[in-house]
């Protein structure tokens, strides 16, 4: 469920705290399809598709639709939308809608690059369908200033004044928000998105949708599924939220999460020589660095002359673990000390930030005062005394701080409609937990089949030739494996080149690095 900043825009620095960068993070994900002209048909329905500016074989239009779904005749929006013909259309079985998380991940750009992603028997089978979710991207995007991202106080209030100064700091960024982006900022939750997604069915001309969600995907799965199920054909829900934890629990899994995700860090830089710690007690000089940081000690490598954070740090390996791009995060970690002469880029004017905006109007965590965040705190950082709790579990905690009550919030799955769906969800996920995965799925027995990857990362489809096979052959002929299926783990690749070689990521929390991680 974004990402530190330092790949995208460059809007905010890396050095900007760890909520603030989540803003310009979620730019690793945008990028810019030309779509005039390309709208839906008033009478018809259907989409007026024109190529797309990246390139000529995929098709780009929109659907013109209620920014608010109970005033359907009120103020419009443009939901962008990508579609990859199926490869063998003789064989086409119908369309994949898909969505790779965040909030705030582009399905148009995961479509542009589905072939990355996607067997080539799923392109040949079926039209992918990739659209930006309302409020990101190409769909009417949240946009913030910059200026106001970037003086987010203390993600770690130390009394009562500090928590009440972050619940006013969040009430002057959601203000802020809602004016440069309009309605739309007080419609992005995720029933409003499903919604969306039954219209952009009508606009294909489909009577059923097959739908492929990742990470904060899945919720937009399963919530789709409970309101539209009798639409489905079939659905892949791949590293899988838990509507149903209140914050609490919520906290302490993804906790346990990410340190079960550093832990398997360390053993493989402990097996593995080409490891740039390997040798070292990984454990112990990990503590220390972030020891260093907290002393002011670390200095960024694009611009020397400003200080690392523990934060920094511990947000850049949760990153790194979602791949997992161990090779990577272990070079930049041992080298840290030697900076780099160029600065960071400076800061636009705005920045797009959906991730506080959509969570907070679907989940109810709403902190009452210090004591209670103190509280959250002290149990994520006993469950992860390494990673410190979890950036996820505490960003999406104090980002709520102060907000209205959310207009969508969790519940417990309730899917009464729908065929059955597969889920996929990896052991050593460091974001969206396997008990997450568990949990869904004993709310949804009758309508869910669970498959476990018994690898690390954060998206299952693509790891192993099983992983593939299981989800391909569910896809294409509706046959589901046994109930708790579990597919091996696979070894991830080593060496200096991953970052280049690695497979695309889903978009979210936190799918990405940091600029000074290459």
């Amino acid at each position: 469920m974004a990402t530190v900043d330092g790949q995208g825009v460059g809007a905010v620095r890396t050095t900007t705290r760890v909520v603030g960068v989540v803003a310009s993070a979620i730019a690793l994900v945008v990028g810019s399809v030309s779509l005039a002209g390309a709208q839906v048909q008033e009478r018809g329905g259907r989409i007026d598709w024109k190529p797309c500016a990246e390139r000529a074989d995929a098709e780009c239009g929109t659907v013109r639709l209620p920014v608010d779904w109970r005033a359907p005749r009120g103020e419009k929006f443009d939901l962008a939308v990508a579609r990859r013909k199926a490869t063998e259309p003789s064989r086409r079985i119908g369309v994949l809608v898909i969505n790779p998380g965040g909030p705030g991940g582009s399905g148009v750009d995961f479509a542009l690059g589905a072939e990355r992603f996607f067997s080539p028997e799923v392109l040949a089978r079926f039209d992918i369908i990739g659209f930006d979710p309302r409020g990101v991207a190409r769909s009417q995007p949240v946009m913030c200033s910059a200026e106001v991202v970037a003086r987010q106080p203390s993600l770690y209030p130390a009394n009562q004044r500090e928590f009440d100064a972050m619940a006013a700091y969040n009430r002057e960024l959601a203000a802020d928000c809602r004016a440069q982006s309009g309605p739309i900022f007080d419609h992005v939750d995720t029933k409003s998105v499903v919604r969306d997604i039954d219209a952009l069915r009508v606009a294909l001309g489909e009577r059923k949708i097959n739908y492929f969600g990742v990470s904060y995907g899945t919720l937009i799965g399963q919530q789709y599924a409970e309101e539209f199920g009798q639409n489905l054909r079939a659905m892949v829900i791949d590293s899988n939220m838990d509507r149903s934890t209140g914050i609490t629990r919520f906290g302490a899994e993804s906790a346990a999460t990410a340190e079960d995700s550093f832990t398997e860090f360390v053993r493989w830089c402990e097996r593995t020589t080409s490891c740039a710690l390997h040798g070292k007690d990984v454990a112990k000089w990990w503590d220390e660095l972030l020891a260093r940081a907290d002393r002011g000690e670390i200095v960024d490598p694009t611009d020397p002359t400003t200080p690392v954070t523990s934060a920094q740090i511990t947000n850049a390996a949760f990153g790194a673990f979602y791949g997992p791009e161990w090779a990577t995060l272990a070079s930049a970690l041992a080298s840290l000390d030697t900076p780099a002469t160029t600065r960071a880029a400076a800061s636009t004017e705005l920045v797009e930030n959906p991730f506080t905006s959509v969570f907070c109007q679907d989940w109810d965590f709403r902190v009452k005062n210090h004591r209670e965040l103190a509280t959250l705190v002290s149990t994520a950082n006993r469950l992860a005394p390494h990673m410190r709790g979890s950036v996820l579990g505490h960003v999406a905690t104090v980002g709520c701080i102060g907000l209205p009550k959310a207009t969508n919030p969790q519940h417990r799955l309730n899917i009464t409609t729908a065929p059955k769906i597969l889920m996929l969800n990896a052991v050593h996920d460091p974001a969206t937990s396997h008990a997450w995965a568990v949990s869904a799925h004993r709310q949804t027995r009758d309508t869910t089949v669970l498959v476990t990857y018994e690898g690390w990362g954060h998206g299952v489809y693509p790891r192993s030739d099983c992983t593939i096979g299981i989800a391909d052959t569910y896809l294409t002929t509706l046959r589901t494996p046994r109930d708790g299926t579990r597919c091996a783990a696979v070894e991830p690749p080593t060496g200096p080149s991953i970052a280049a070689t690695a497979r695309p990521l889903p978009a979210g929390p936190f799918p990405g690095l940091p600029g000074w991680v290459k």
